[in-house]
């Protein structure tokens, strides 16, 4: 699958799949140069996620895209498309919906979560985050996920494919 390549320029705010799946789209405000969230971009992701506690990670296949595991003296839990989920999970909520802040997050950079956070607070939405070396992924329930998209990008951040 190509990627599309997105710059600061507001043309990226015309509709995209997302914005039609969700009613989203809108042209930016008289006098606005770039929105508030500036250079901040949120990719939703198409996989239906399970978050899964496992007995250990022997039938998942860490190969596949959007697998994330975490171990503490205390569980073993999984993350991945609803497909991957191995036999041996002990626990499982179904019905998640992803998106990621794109591109690569520096680690002097601060806030960048809480901010997504609060806005989907506000509106009473809860979410399960995941970080990674580059960047962060904001999990939603099914339901929740077209309104959070909504909220962010009233919020000024840019929802892209």
């Amino acid at each position: 699958m190509k990627r599309k390549q997105y710059t600061k320029d507001s043309s990226i705010l015309k509709k995209t799949a997302w914005e039609g799946r969700c009613g989203m789209g809108k042209e930016p405000e008289a006098g606005s140069n770039e929105p508030k969230n500036a250079g901040l971009y949120i990719e939703p992701l198409d996989p239906l996620f399970s978050v899964c506690k496992v007995t250990d990670y022997k039938g998942v296949d860490i190969e596949l895209p959007y697998v994330f595991t975490g171990s503490t003296d205390q569980e073993k839990s999984l993350v991945c498309p609803v497909g991957a989920v191995p036999e041996n999970t002990v626990r499982r909520d179904d019905g998640w919906k992803a998106f990621r802040i794109k591109g690569e997050l520096d680690f002097s950079l601060t806030g960048i979560l809480a901010g997504i956070a609060k806005v989907l607070a506000d509106r009473r939405i809860g979410i399960f985050a995941i970080s990674t070396y580059n960047t962060d992924y904001v999990l939603t329930k099914e339901k929740d996920f077209c309104p959070a998209l909504k909220a962010l990008e009233a919020a000024g951040y840019l929802v892209v494919d």
